[in-house]
């Protein structure tokens, strides 16, 4: 077996699918390339002086449902490649999810931990103004992503409404609440991880209650998977950032966890654990849930032959690779696919920016009801394609869903010109 990059991986998935659901060839040609890519150099006066220049993209994959949607990420392994993929999978997240938008990405090839906040912020601005052109809040809606939050938006709300002349809320979503930002969108994507894994243990016919879960990175997306989790009742064993992964079978301490994070910049080193392991064995622990919510490939086909998991729920975007999905077919593993598991957060800018459109905003209980509804209807969904039509896995019968509702919207519009 070989495995390729990310984009090679959901361009796999997305022909896996192809069988399983009626689409004009055109048509379907269409949807595996993006819209457009744009690279930008972006030249920074760094604290000492001197100037370094960064490169920055932003894809834009398909618009067919309507405005580009996608994160924005600050990562040293970003690439055109990268946020391709990436832009690609949104696209199928928002259908899925039946959202109005279409799928975006952006990204900055940097280290923002080598970064002082003053330097992050130029570089921000800079990335704004260099991409200013292709966003806007009827075209194109960035947020956040890895290593950028609500300040990172903030930055670029108010870089791209000087250049109009006036307040531009809409233009992004993730701000913060004082700037039009929404109540629970820092802890959507987690939130909709909890309330998925909770829905998987549910059709499984497993309880919630008592199950041992390793969670893969503990950002923004990890932690609040595991602090829900924790008050679900799950025996939350392991967790693991770049340092390593902390591991207690008798279940951790996520609420001392998290104030070690929060006093420590945000790393789980020096944490007194029961257990040091490293990630490739948090990978492999003997769980009743393997939660990824890193990166992109942690899942291989080396890694799949040896998890010891009974499901796998990916809160990160592509964890799992295209053979190693595969192996664990094989070995009936289920996987809730990523296009699902991690949309809460999408979700809930869908909400932020409408709210904006509005003038108009929502209590915290409203917008958790709706990001909980949308998801559990996507889930039943994703499960009566999975049986209706005997397709092989879960991730296959949500692309099926993502696909044809895409698919249908180009059909509707026809082509320009």
């Amino acid at each position: 077996m070989t495995e390729g990059g990310p984009l090679d991986n959901m361009l796999a998935q997305m022909e896996q699918a192809r069988e399983y659901v009626d689409i004009d060839d055109g048509i379907f040609e269409r949807l595996k390339s993006p819209e457009r890519t744009l690279t930008v150099s972006l030249p920074v006066r760094m604290d000492d002086g001197s100037v370094e220049v960064f490169e920055g993209y932003r894809c834009q994959f398909d618009s067919a449902r309507g405005p580009f949607k996608g994160g924005i990420r600050f990562h040293p392994t970003v690439s055109k490649e990268e946020v391709a993929a990436l832009a690609g999978w949104m696209t199928w997240k928002t259908a899925l999810v039946d959202l109005p938008f279409g799928g975006a990405k952006g990204g900055i090839v940097c280290q923002p931990k080598e970064l002082s906040e003053r330097e992050i912020e130029q570089l921000t601005r800079r990335y704004t103004e260099g991409i200013r052109r292709m966003i806007g809040p009827e075209i194109d809606i960035p947020a956040p992503d890895m290593n950028t939050d609500e300040r990172t938006m903030a930055w670029i709300m108010d870089t791209y409404s000087m250049y109009q002349g006036y307040a531009v809320p809409e233009v992004v979503t993730g701000k913060p609440p004082e700037i039009g930002g929404t109540a629970g969108r820092v802890e959507a994507t987690g939130r909709g991880v909890a309330v998925v894994t909770e829905e998987t243990f549910e059709y499984l016919g497993t309880d919630l209650d008592g199950a041992d879960v390793a969670i893969q990175g503990f950002g923004n997306v990890g932690s609040v998977t595991a602090r829900l989790l924790d008050e679900r009742g799950a025996n939350v064993v392991a967790v693991s950032d770049v340092t390593g992964a902390l591991y207690d079978p008798d279940g951790l301490d996520v609420q001392a966890v998290s104030a070690h994070v929060a006093d420590n910049g945000g790393r789980l080193e020096g944490y007194d654990a029961e257990e040091y392991v490293t990630n490739d064995d948090l990978l492999t622990l003997d769980v009743d849930a393997l939660i990824p919510a890193a990166i992109e490939d942690v899942v291989t086909v080396d890694v799949a032959e040896r998890l010891q998991a009974d499901v796998v729920v990916e809160a990160a975007n592509g964890p799992t690779t295209f053979d190693a999905a595969a192996v664990l077919r094989e070995r009936g593993v289920p996987v809730v696919p990523d296009i699902l598991a991690n949309a809460g957060g999408v979700i809930v800018s869908y909400l932020e920016w409408v709210q904006n459109s509005q003038q108009y905003s929502w209590e915290l209980e409203e917008v958790n009801r709706d990001l909980e509804d949308r998801l559990t209807s996507a889930f039943d969904e994703m499960l009566a394609a999975y049986e209706r039509k005997g397709i092989p896995d879960l991730r296959t019968a949500a692309y099926t869903i993502a696909l044809e509702r895409t698919a249908e919207a180009h059909e509707y519009r026809g082509l320009f010109p």
